[in-house]
């Protein structure tokens, strides 16, 4: 294949690149929403109950989007190299490159940044998105309609099914229980926040517990791929493979945070329960029972008041004798 004005006749100059999950921003957008409802109330607290309420409130959150858009995120497992690598098919054409590989529980995602940026009077920043709902054979195929550069298409080869590196097998398996195993501590921090608003404090710190070893069930699950030979990635002169990234230590940031609330409010429990009910605005319900103990102190009685009432009544009274 040669140049034609500088341009490869049979590679379309328009491309999408994948930028940001949709899925991932409203994952975000949403609990930021609920955020800011969930704050607005907080004028109304009291003393020092404002300040536990506004960390409560924040920290719960947190946990809960965390959770949910690690299902979205595609840095689980990363790998970058800058080499000289054979810019696309059928041509001799050389280009220095920051290659990039990011692992995700539903696809990867293959960055290609030239540096400089602009080379062959092209710009060189791609930016693509390979799903695996089944497999990853669509995405492929329509990557190799659009022309991508060589080195996407390699990485992305890699993962299909006719790859002898098998990536397909062991990246979907283990991103699809890590996933199950997310929404299952999504669930249970749902029911923590729910039975942290009940007098039932303890189960709740339970809950919280079982929420940190939900997540960590997840990261076994991705760290599967682990006990099995990793598949090394060639390109040009270079190579790498693919470690941990943000997401996988996010995820045991999350569960230690977890797991930390849970301690302490088993502790906590069993130590100073009353307070512990006190502090979550559970134990309401006990003022009821001392309605009779309860002094309301002394009041001021309008002297005047009283003594037309008691001459109205001796009227009325004198009155009905007559």
């Amino acid at each position: 294949m040669t140049f034609y004005v500088d341009i490869y006749p049979f590679y379309p100059l328009q491309r999408s690149s994948f930028i940001f999950s949709s899925r991932l921003l409203t994952v975000i957008l949403v609990f930021l929403m609920l955020a800011l409802s969930l704050l607005l109330i907080l004028p109304g607290i009291r003393g020092k109950s404002r300040l536990f309420w506004m960390f409560r409130i924040i920290i719960s959150l947190f946990i809960g989007v965390v959770i949910v858009a690690l299902n979205f995120t595609c840095d689980w497992a990363e790998a970058k190299m800058t080499t000289n690598a054979t810019y696309k098919s059928f041509s001799n054409a050389v280009v220095n490159a920051e290659i990039g590989l990011h692992v995700g529980l539903y696809g990867i995602n293959v960055t290609l940044k030239g540096n400089p940026i602009v080379q062959l009077n092209e710009t060189i920043d791609y930016n693509e998105m390979f799903r695996w709902h089944d497999t990853i054979e669509e995405d492929y195929e329509e990557a190799l309609e659009k022309g991508l550069p060589s080195p996407i298409l390699y990485i992305a080869e890699k993962f299909t099914l006719g790859s002898p590196c098998r990536l397909i097998f062991q990246y979907r398996y283990s991103g699809r229980y890590a996933s199950a195993t997310l929404w299952t501590a999504f669930c249970s921090w749902l029911l923590a926040n729910i039975l942290f608003s009940m007098p039932v404090i303890l189960y709740a710190g339970y809950m919280m517990m079982a929420t940190a070893a939900f997540i960590f069930f997840s990261m076994a699950s991705f760290s599967a791929i682990r006990t099995v030979p990793q598949c090394v990635f060639s390109i040009g002169t270079n190579s790498f493979k693919t470690e941990y990234s943000h997401s996988f230590w996010l995820a045991l940031a999350t569960g230690l945070l977890c797991t930390i609330i849970g301690i302490l409010v088993v502790i906590l429990n069993f130590m100073m329960p009353e307070k512990m009910k006190e502090a979550f605005s559970v134990g309401v319900d006990s003022y009821e029972d001392e309605d009779e103990d309860v002094s309301y102190g002394e009041g001021y009685l309008n002297a005047a008041f009283l003594d037309r009432v008691t001459s109205l009544s001796l009227t009325a009274k004198t009155k009905e004798n007559v």
